[in-house]
């Protein structure tokens, strides 16, 4: 029946029929918004987290010939920056040296390169009040990937990061309030090699048979070379090459 010439909603339509979802009494009241909105939030960060963990699970992205030589990552002039819990030189270098060998070592090519990480500073979260005062986690470093066989870098000037924990279900509120001091570290560190593992693939160019072949022409980069550029890192020894098995004894 029409009522004015208006049609008559049906039954589990519109805002009255949202009672039946749970969304309190179906009328539109204050605060119904925002609580919708907080939902949404929730569940995107939800999905985000789960496509984070299978991240290394996927198979790597192809860049180019790449396998993993040295692993090398330098903190001993890390920074704590504004309210933030406090870590060691060696607890940065063990999680980011562990996040950084799960992600490359999936690459088995027949070239060795090495990446060098330097932590420039660091904020871990603190407890604080939920959405208005949560402060986030953050970490910031510098990056440099060398050829081993050049002993040069790949990359003309050093690359810096700025590394958040990203959005997920803890985040949101903060995750001094959620996490661990060695959960923060942990989430930094693994997000911080994938966006070197990222960059890396965005400059794939590097690590074709012609820029190797052009890196081999010029002469290995001095440390003094290194530190003029404020690469962050040590430079790399070489890589050791495998002795040769020992020759079997000839029977008398």
């Amino acid at each position: 029946m029409n009522i004015g010439g208006r049609p008559r909603p049906r039954h589990g339509h519109g805002i009255v029929g949202g009672a039946g979802l749970g969304y309190g009494s179906g009328q539109e009241t204050r605060g119904e918004p925002m609580r919708l909105v907080r939902l949404i939030t929730v569940l995107a960060a939800a999905l985000l987290s789960a496509c984070a963990a299978d991240d290394l699970n996927r198979p790597p992205t192809d860049f180019g010939d790449f396998a993993l030589g040295y692993n090398i990552v330098v903190a001993k002039n890390a920074k704590p920056v504004g309210p933030s819990r406090s870590a060691t030189a060696g607890e940065w270098e063990t999680a980011l040296k562990k996040a950084v060998g799960e992600r490359f070592s999936r690459y088995q090519g027949g070239k060795l390169y090495h990446i060098g990480v330097g932590v420039d500073a660091y904020a871990l979260a603190v407890p604080g009040v939920p959405v208005v005062l949560s402060p986030k986690s953050v970490l910031a470093i510098t990056v440099n990937v060398w050829d081993d066989t050049a002993q040069r870098r790949v990359n003309a000037d050093p690359r810096q990061f700025t590394v958040f924990e990203g959005l997920s279900g803890d985040t949101v509120v903060g995750s001094g309030l959620t996490k661990t001091r060695d959960e923060q570290m942990a989430t930094l560190s693994a997000n911080a090699a994938r966006q070197i593992n990222d960059w890396l693939v965005e400059n794939k160019a590097w690590f074709t048979p012609e820029a190797v072949a052009a890196r081999a022409t010029l002469p290995p980069e001095s440390a003094a070379d290194v530190a003029a550029a404020g690469a962050g890192t040590a430079k790399p020894a070489p890589k050791p090459a495998p002795k040769p098995a020992p020759k079997p004894v000839p029977a008398n």
